[in-house]
């Protein structure tokens, strides 16, 4: 891999994964910080129940307005990076000048329909009286910003997928930096409350985007955003959205399950039940991020040794990263199920919001001992070019298990708030299973396309030496 800082076809797999992986983890880590710290510091505000459920009905939006970002950053990456194993870097090139025209177009549509129509929507999103100010305040400052989060998200994937892991971290380490400083400057020393808490927010990303595009259009990156290649092509922009599907529809089917939950847990439990479901969410990104950079930090040596029908190193990385993914899970679902309090202390101390939590968070994660396996699987189809099977297995649990489950075990189970904390271990663990299935199907036989044609040149060649 010609002039870029890691050479993703000779390096050793286990010192390159943690190479890439380890900048991306601490950039995932840092994300999850970036994304909670305002609720820790709106938790404790005066009110701060109530403006923590505001905007738990406010999150499902901006899961909306990242699920894009990710449709284009993270459809348009692994193929970038199987055209630079194929030693086509203009190929590379177009499309992600490309995939930055779509975010600029996304962008604007984004902000334009969300700041019309906001207000119904988080009413339809279980927002209630009480909570319903907050949400709109939140919400009204953060979709100005929707343009820095579609370049920040979207872009930065296209920084690792070169190898370069660290600038890729550097994104959203210093984005998350300015989130924090200027926290508690808004929220409590210029007194904006949640407004303040998304002015901070906004900032942060605008300072990302800038530092993405200055790193993309400069001198350092192997590949670069050209002006001839920023018109859009269908034969370029559909297998972007087509691969990037599966990652979208992760995350806007999160927004979906939040709003299932918000709705039926104001039904059953009130707000204080929408403000316990904020917290678990902001957990639920503790465990997920952190994952998700280590298969950010696996994607480029399966996407790149793929391309170059390296198919041995393939399978190496995918089994440390397996391995890893589910070490991981494990560990926080052990501490979770023997330490809740711990974790709801961090975002409030309200006894009624801290006896709720606690109680729901050993229900709600008690599947998520399995959880590595499935991202590690699917992200891996992700990596291969696989859009088709990696978007099955994102509707499985979403949207064929979950939200179902979400308005069906109510109906059976006595305690009906329990019902509705309990689809989630149940579709953790049904889609688990099937993701194991499939991957031990599929994944065989996608690797098998290429070596079966590395046989058969090998013995064409040796036909014609002879």
């Amino acid at each position: 891999m010609s002039n870029s800082s890691t050479d993703l076809g000779k390096e050793s797999v286990g010192k390159l994964l943690f190479k890439l992986a380890a900048p991306a983890i601490i950039a995932q880590l840092v994300n999850v910080l970036y994304n909670i710290v305002d609720r820790i510091f709106i938790g404790r505000m005066q009110g701060g129940d109530m403006a923590m459920a505001g905007v738990g009905v406010a999150f499902p939006i901006i899961l909306i307005i990242s699920a894009f970002s990710a449709l284009v950053g993270m459809g348009g990456a692994p193929l970038a990076a199987i055209k630079m194993g194929e030693q086509d870097n203009d190929g590379a090139e177009q499309i992600m000048s490309n995939s930055f025209s779509v975010l600029i177009i996304l962008a604007v549509l984004l902000t334009v329909g969300f700041l019309v129509f906001k207000e119904p929507i988080l009413w339809a999103f279980g927002a209630s009286d009480a909570t319903i100010g907050y949400a709109l305040d939140y919400l009204g400052v953060y979709l100005i910003g929707t343009i820095f989060v579609q370049i920040a998200l979207g872009m930065n994937p296209y920084i690792n997928t070169q190898g370069f892991a660290k600038v890729g971290m550097m994104t959203v380490s210093i984005g998350a930096i300015i989130n924090i400083v200027l926290d508690p400057i808004l929220i409590f020393g210029l007194d904006m409350g949640v407004k303040g808490a998304a002015l901070a927010t906004i900032t942060a990303q605008a300072v990302s985007a800038i530092w993405v595009l200055r790193f993309l259009f400069g001198k350092k990156s192997v590949l670069k955003i050209r002006k001839k290649y920023l018109k859009l092509e269908s034969k370029i922009v559909l297998p972007i959205l087509a691969l990037g599907i599966a990652p979208f529809i992760m995350q806007a089917t999160e927004s979906l399950v939040l709003v299932s939950l918000n709705s039926q847990l104001q039904k059953y439990g009130g707000d204080l039940a929408v403000g316990a479901m904020t917290i678990m969410s902001s957990i639920m990104q503790i465990i997920l991020l952190p994952n998700m950079g280590l298969t950010q930090g696996a994607q480029p040596i399966i996407s790149y040794n793929y391309g170059a029908k390296q198919i041995d190193r393939v399978k190496q990385t995918f089994k440390l990263c397996l391995g890893l993914c589910s070490l991981y899970t494990i560990a926080m679902w052990a501490a979770l199920m023997l330490a809740p309090q711990v974790f709801v202390s961090i975002f409030n101390n309200d006894p009624a919001l801290m006896e709720i939590t606690t109680w729901s968070i050993k229900i709600y994660f008690a599947g998520i001992f399995i959880f590595g396996i499935q991202v590690a699987c699917q992200q891996t189809f992700l990596a291969l070019g696989q859009a088709k099977i990696s978007l099955v297995l994102a509707l499985l649990r979403k949207i064929i298990l979950l939200v179902p489950l979400i308005f069906i075990l109510p109906m059976f189970i006595e305690n009906q708030l329990l019902g509705v904390f309990l689809a989630e271990p149940v579709a953790d663990i049904l889609a688990a299973l099937t993701t194991i299935v499939c991957f031990m199907v599929f994944y065989k036989k996608t690797l098998s396309v290429i070596e079966n044609s590395d046989d058969k040149i090998l013995k064409e060649d040796i036909i014609n030496t002879h």
